[in-house]
């Protein structure tokens, strides 16, 4: 058995990606480091409780001297990095949580695994190695892999099978999951591929392209064998309330305005959870080591798109008829929409947006009426759009849903979610 350490699973990606890794995986146990942030609940890991290859600790990836005891008690010989502070508008407000977290924790996590890894610069530890070797020889592959290959103590196992990706995770790896922000903002054309110069333009996307830089430094100095991926906007379910599309489908189920920044026409590239759980699982099982690689959904959409194709979803599945009449005016339907934009300027955070509801109840005939755009934040990322062909192309993964499969699986998953609220 092989102990991976993950941290941030109490969230939304990682709490997806556990359950999908226990299940594949049956010769790994998982150790799952959350601090439990207002964004981590173990709700969203119940259906792994009981797991005997599943254990849950709660503690700061900060705290160097619990990420260490953490490594020497499980003896950790693999790390999936998912834990960050991710929301733009926090990160507007209290960017030092950010730096702390995203580039400190990533830090400490990091330093930790190099010294327990490995002896020196390019040397990793005699005992990793001689696992890697025995894996190896035992090999059912006709020796394409570096099969009959031996490491010495002393060689340079920064360049071990580099040409043979099978070869690289023998030895301990440390996957960094981070972001498309990293790359800054596109104009109408054009896609992020893996040498796109970093441009980070909020104090989100320059946290995590630090954090990338240490990563990738650790490889370059020290012979770490490192992966990072780079993903677009991820949806599905466990997403936590506060984001674009939960909120939208929140807001509508309770007859509140759904905010939509400026003028609505930002876009992104959307990517399932489980398609990105699927992609991690690939490059930190066959990346080469050192490597970036983005993964995207190929489904570009403004956020007038997203709020219509799920209003539209929502009128079929939860049709108004059935419904009451909302309260969502204060005087007359006249006034609706001043009335919304009005109490949404009120408030910064689109996921606490227009939360109170007025005094005069209206009826509407579709979700899309309570549409309502805000004032746009600072530093607004125009349009995000990755290009996956890498590791389409070299590891072979392919996004199993698009847009319109994908939302109706996340819509239904949360219609069950707030079913007390219909």
């Amino acid at each position: 058995m092989k102990n991976i350490l993950l941290t941030g699973c109490a969230g939304f990606i990682g709490s997806n990606f556990v359950p999908y890794f226990l299940e594949k995986y049956p010769e790994y146990n998982l150790i799952n480091l959350d601090l439990l942030t207002y964004a981590g609940n173990l709700e969203n890991l119940k259906e792994v409780d009981g797991n005997p290859r599943y254990k849950f600790i709660k503690g700061d990836i900060c705290n160097r001297e619990l990420v260490e005891f953490i490594f020497n008690e499980y003896d950790i010989q693999g790390v999936v990095h998912f834990a960050a502070e991710s929301h733009v508008d926090n990160s507007i407000k209290n960017p030092g949580v950010f730096v702390q977290t995203n580039v400190n924790g990533t830090f400490t996590l990091i330093d930790v695994a190099y010294k327990y890894w490995m002896d020196a610069p390019f040397k990793y530890k005699k005992r990793f190695l001689e696992t890697a070797t025995a894996s190896m020889k035992l090999s059912s592959d006709g020796g394409s892999h570096c099969k009959e290959q031996s490491y010495s103590e002393e060689q340079d196992t920064s360049s071990h099978c580099e040409e043979h990706s099978d070869a690289a995770i023998l030895i301990p790896r440390f996957h960094h999951i981070s972001t498309d922000e990293v790359y800054g903002t596109l104009g109408e054309n054009g896609l992020f591929t893996e040498l796109t110069p970093y441009a980070p333009n909020s104090p989100y996307s320059a946290s995590k392209a630090g954090s990338d830089m240490i990563v990738r430094a650790y490889h370059e100095t020290y012979g770490m064998n490192t992966v990072i991926t780079n993903c677009s906007n991820n949806y599905g379910p466990k997403q936590h309330d506060e984001k674009l599309i939960p909120t939208i489908i929140r807001n509508a189920l309770v007859g509140n305005p759904i905010p939509i920044y400026g003028d609505g026409k930002n876009i992104r590239d959307w990517l399932y959870v489980l398609d990105h759980c699927k992609g991690i699982d690939l490059v930190y099982h066959t990346g080469k080591t050192g490597e970036v690689y983005n993964i995207g959904g190929r489904n570009e959409r403004t956020n007038l798109q997203i709020v219509d194709r799920i209003c539209a979803i929502l009128d079929e599945k939860v049709p108004l008829d059935c419904r009451t009449s909302f309260a969502v005016t204060n005087k007359s339907h006249s006034k609706k929409q001043s009335d919304l934009s009005r109490r949404c300027e009120e408030q910064s955070d689109t996921s606490r947006h227009c939360e109170e509801q007025s005094d005069t109840a209206i009826s509407i005939s579709s979700y899309k009426e309570l549409i309502t755009f805000v004032p746009d934040r600072a530093g607004h990322d125009r349009r995000y759009a990755i290009d996956a062909t890498k590791l389409e192309n070299e590891l072979l993964w392919r996004a199993d849903e698009n847009f319109e499969s994908g939302i109706v699986k996340t819509i239904e998953w949360y219609l069950n979610k707030y079913k007390k609220q219909l």
